[in-house]
């Protein structure tokens, strides 16, 4: 009954949003995080980059790329590939929470590249009873994204990308709360992507990519305009540096920094009429104008503002390109999120096919225990046409 509860009250975030967002109180120290809804979307689904502290933007190319960076497809060594990956989500407290997610890529030929990816977030089932325990009736609330991309080199090393996603979140479609009738909400949002190849034939060198992701609409789950919901339109920027030792082993570092392009919550006065205006004003921004805004509008000023970057450090070993190793560490700020957890991976390659897994180790104990902790994923991806390019 406490997970239900636990449950229940994920999915009630979820729905709401910044809605109704408590003003977060950044002074000494204290949490103000910035939220957004359809937070599915910054779920990196993909057993490769899971293993990596979820490094994704200056990796090497893979079918799972248009997750992260769809400029690194042109590069990749296969004319076509393609990626399937299951997340159970949040073990420590369900067990019928899941990500589910597809991925692919075509190569028209050596200059261009089509990808696709489509993410399917079930959030379990959940029953509804009231104070007596009488069943009030039950709920599967399901969120999902597709996309569809496009790539192309600009010179020898560089190459361009852009995709343009649809979402859907039904949430609690159907349900009244306190009079407001809840449907479910729908965005448009798009990708714009950047991907330098610096390697030489023998795989040394650096990588390095850009992404802004989730550059879209606001979403709204009531028929009032007025409360609709930033989307986690991201920036990032990651760097990647490839070690051949020899033939047979290689090595690849990299760092990465991600930044919500959202507004940071105002700061509670105390004072009801200035809250309200400043809620009013965090909510009615442009969705343009807020990208621009969330680089300078944390009430702690530039400190502040550097601690909403998130950091992801990772590696991995290749012996003979069939069997692989990684590991890694995610940072956010403990007034941020505090989503702060050391992954582990592995990953196995016979002939097209290629089986990937990562777990992020536990953290922490009692009340202070991670959520994500003991999160698996498992990847199953097919790498096409590699001897015919």
């Amino acid at each position: 009954m406490k997970k239900q509860l636990l449950k229940l009250s994920a999915v009630a975030l979820l729905a709401v949003g910044t809605s109704n967002i408590v003003h977060g109180q950044a002074a000494d120290g204290q949490m103000n995080i910035v939220t957004t809804a359809v937070p599915f979307l910054r779920v990196p689904p993909d057993a490769r980059a899971g293993g990596m502290a979820e490094m994704g933007i200056a990796t090497t190319p893979d079918a799972a790329s248009s997750f992260f960076n769809q400029a690194k497809l042109p590069f990749s060594t296969q004319k076509s590939g393609l990626a399937v990956t299951y997340t159970p989500w949040l073990r420590d407290i369900t067990k019928d929470v899941s990500l589910i997610a597809l991925s692919g890529f075509y190569q028209l030929d050596e200059e261009q590249t089509l990808s696709m990816g489509l993410r399917y977030f079930n959030l379990g089932s959940i029953d509804f009873v009231d104070f007596a325990g009488n069943s009030l009736g039950g709920s599967r609330p399901r969120e999902f994204a597709i996309d569809f991309g496009y790539s192309r080199k600009v010179g020898n090393k560089n190459a361009l990308g852009i995709a343009l996603r649809y979402i859907n979140s039904n949430l609690a479609n159907g349900a009244v709360v306190n009079g407001v009738n809840y449907k479910a909400g729908n965005a448009v949002a798009a990708d714009l992507t950047f991907f330098h190849n610096g390697l030489d034939d023998a795989g040394n060198g650096i990588t390095y990519g850009v992404a802004l992701s989730n550059l879209g609409s606001k979403i709204n789950y009531t028929d009032n305009a007025l409360t609709r919901d930033y989307i986690p339109a991201n920036f990032g920027i990651g760097f990647a540096y490839h070690k051949a030792i020899d033939e047979e082993n290689k090595i690849m570092i990299g760092v990465e920094m991600n930044k919500l392009l959202v507004p940071t919550p105002p700061v509670a006065t105390q004072d009801p009429t200035a809250d309200s205006a400043a809620l009013a004003d965090y909510r009615n921004q442009g969705v343009f104008g807020s990208w621009l805004k969330s680089f300078g509008d944390a009430p702690g000023g530039f400190s502040e503002e550097f601690k909403e970057i998130i950091w992801s450090v990772g590696a991995e070993y290749a012996y003979n390109n069939q069997f692989f190793a990684r590991a890694g560490y995610h940072y956010e700020n403990k007034m941020k999120g505090n989503r702060s957890y050391v992954t582990a991976g592995l990953g196995i390659r016979y002939n097209v096919f290629e089986l990937n897994f990562s777990y992020i180790v536990p953290s922490g104990q009692g009340v202070t225990r991670n959520p994500l902790s003991n999160t698996i994923r498992f990847g199953l991806t097919f790498n096409l046409d590699e001897a015919g390019k």
